[in-house]
């Protein structure tokens, strides 16, 4: 079983902004998942990849007033989805029409799309405000027949809810062996049709130009991104991407702008956003 390191950051004062953005900058560096609190963050990372160095230079700019007192821990490989059940990972809803939960929860809520996510430690299970956003875009679209590429796949979350709405061809792309591998155990308890593959955004130029392209990551690798993106995208086609704030959106507008791609909406959740675009040219 995989060994982490869970890290601690109490911070005085202590918001939801604050907890965001630590999860953000640690996740920068490879951290994997977040619990925030009132009092602070826990964050996990594998132990083989922490490098408290590296921590403290992340967090050496940190963009508000606060201060930290950060602890570690190693943590024994272990039975993480009961760990997930007993700390962390709760059932929710999402836009009224999907139920997120995992394997061992009871007691779970009716809705049109069940998706089972058993999360190990992989990020994403729709309790963050970007994974619910691209969630709620996707309850917002018409699939049926699309062609999907979901970047940054995580879980497998949002691809699985895209197969779920009726997409024809479903292809999720995860950076991270350990995140690729539950994707696609994820993609095997729902019983649905979606392509996992492991690696990054290279894996773009050997697929065909699909209808829709999710992309729930972070501001600085979409920007760099964004010109594949575009190519994989067919003229016409749709994406949305997530993963940052708001006040990053016309940074971002600006880089898809420069590939054909126009911004025709967007959901913002806890200063967190998410946006729709079209590729025009």
């Amino acid at each position: 079983m995989q060994d982490y390191i869970s890290l601690r950051i109490d911070a005085t004062p202590c918001n939801e902004t604050i907890t965001d953005l630590l999860a953000a900058f640690l996740g920068d560096i490879g951290f994997e998942s977040f619990s925030p609190d009132s009092e602070g963050l826990t964050a996990f990372i594998r132990a083989e990849d922490f490098d408290r160095d590296k921590v403290d230079e992340a967090l050496g700019d940190f963009p508000m007033e606060t201060s930290m007192r950060i602890s570690e821990e190693f943590v024994k490989g272990r039975d993480w989805n009961e760990e997930w059940e007993k700390n962390y990972f709760k059932p929710i809803v999402v836009g009224d029409e999907c139920v997120v939960h995992s394997s061992f929860h009871k007691d779970v809520p009716h809705a049109r799309y069940d998706i089972v996510i058993d999360p190990k430690m992989a990020f994403g299970t729709g309790h963050h405000s970007t994974t619910s956003q691209m969630m709620r875009h996707i309850l917002d679209t018409d699939m049926d027949g699309a062609s999907v590429i979901d970047m940054g796949t995580g879980t497998g979350i949002l691809a699985i809810l895209c197969a779920m709405k009726g997409a024809a061809e479903v292809t999720g792309i995860e950076i991270d062996p350990f995140a690729w591998e539950n994707a696609v155990e994820n993609v095997r308890l729902n019983g649905v049709k979606a392509k996992m593959l492991c690696g990054d955004a290279s894996l773009l130029s050997n697929l065909r130009q699909c209808d829709i392209l999710l992309a729930n990551i972070n501001r600085n690798i979409i920007t760099s991104d964004i010109a594949s993106y575009a190519g994989a995208l067919k003229k016409g086609g749709l994406m949305f991407l997530s993963g940052f704030y708001d006040k990053d959106i016309p940074v971002v507008c600006e880089s898809a702008e420069r590939h054909g791609l126009s911004m025709t909406g967007k959901l913002v959740d806890n200063d967190w956003a998410a946006i729709r675009l079209v590729k025009t040219d």
